[in-house]
């Protein structure tokens, strides 16, 4: 199934970027297959490891494996960002035609690849890889497909139900969010302000055989929390929703009262069904104050300029012909942005 090998007049050159976190168990693997794989397609690549400060030994793995193979580059950021932000940080370091993106726990089949190198040959701007079937736990699972939910909301029906973190797209439609500087974000959303047309393949998804996920089923809700209130107005329009229905409950509970008291003149309204209607209206308003809370915060943190990942160290090696220049290029970026060994921006 991963042995098709894609048409092209020119093979295209490939950035492959990587999140990484807490996967020195695996790197060793992920890397000699990549290698074994974008090195059959006869195209130039690069294979960025973003190390999201895991807790173990992967950015000394990284580190290894840069100085054995110069088209391995690693990037170490200062703390942990998140997987979306590290996968940012690696696209913008990105320099060749293609990028792709997996996971670093070997779930992405990396001989997949030419599957959708061979898609996007016909002419699309991004190809999911679409998991034929997912091997998750069950909890990962629904936490996924809520996730899933929020995307369709955000993205779209058909980008949303496509979507996945083992994607391929052209490098040029980075150039419609060079300038995010957001905090909180979503890759396959920034993806969808440059790309038309985009398409999935059915692939493999394997056991995760070491180590275990970084993702809880809350991070998989407040990344869907943030998504929804990020991307979309959805939480606003069910806050006017809610808002209209209590209104009109509150008329409909006025008319009762007034119509009971005229056909009734002895009948006074209770206590608890005064109590039970401004409970209904106060936890309303409150609803709708938090949602719009939510908001105006994501607005607050936006004029903060709070950078989306800043990196510590970037370490690349030289090839076997350049071994005469020096050792491995090492650079200490900050906020996002690359500074050269002069100090003047690249």
């Amino acid at each position: 199934m991963g042995n098709t090998n894609p048409i092209y007049d020119e093979p295209p050159s490939i950035s492959v970027v990587v999140p990484v976190y807490n996967s020195e168990a695996t790197l060793v693997e992920l890397t000699s297959r990549l290698v074994d794989v974008l090195s059959s397609l006869g195209a130039q690549f690069e294979i960025i490891l973003v190390n999201d400060c895991s807790r173990d030994s992967s950015w000394e793995v990284i580190h290894g494996l840069a100085q054995i193979n110069s088209r391995i580059i690693g990037l170490n950021l200062m703390h942990n960002y998140g997987q979306h932000n590290a996968i940012l940080a690696g696209i913008q370091k990105a320099q060749y035609d293609i990028t792709m993106t997996l996971d670093d726990d070997l779930q992405h089949p990396p001989e997949e690849i030419p599957l959708l190198l061979a898609k996007m040959a016909e002419g699309y701007d991004v190809v999911y890889g679409r998991p034929v079937q997912r091997q998750h736990k069950v909890w990962r699972n629904l936490g996924s497909r809520v996730l899933k939910s929020a995307l369709k909301i955000v993205l779209g029906a058909e980008m949303g139900k496509n979507s996945s973190a083992f994607r391929a797209f052209r490098s040029i439609l980075k150039r419609g969010f060079e300038n995010f500087k957001d905090a909180q974000l979503s890759i396959d959303v920034l993806l969808s302000w440059s790309a038309a047309r985009v398409t999935s393949v059915p692939v493999r998804h394997e056991e995760r055989k070491k180590g275990r996920s970084g993702y809880t089923i809350r991070k998989l809700m407040i990344l869907t929390l943030n998504m929804i209130t990020g991307y979309s107005s959805l939480p606003l329009r069910i806050t006017s929703g809610l808002g209209i229905l209590a209104s009109l409950l509150g008329i409909g509970m006025f008319i009762h009262v007034v119509i009971q008291r005229l056909t009734q003149p002895r009948s006074v309204p209770g206590f608890a069904f005064v109590a039970a209607e401004i409970a209904l209206f106060a936890g309303l308003q409150l609803f709708a104050i938090g949602v719009i809370g939510e908001y105006i915060a994501r607005m607050h943190f936006r004029t903060m300029g709070k950078p989306p990942y800043a990196i510590r160290e970037e370490v690349k090696y030289p090839s076997v012909s350049d071994m005469t220049k020096g050792g491995p290029e090492k650079r200490a970026p900050v906020h996002g942005q690359e500074k050269s060994p002069t100090g003047q921006k690249e």
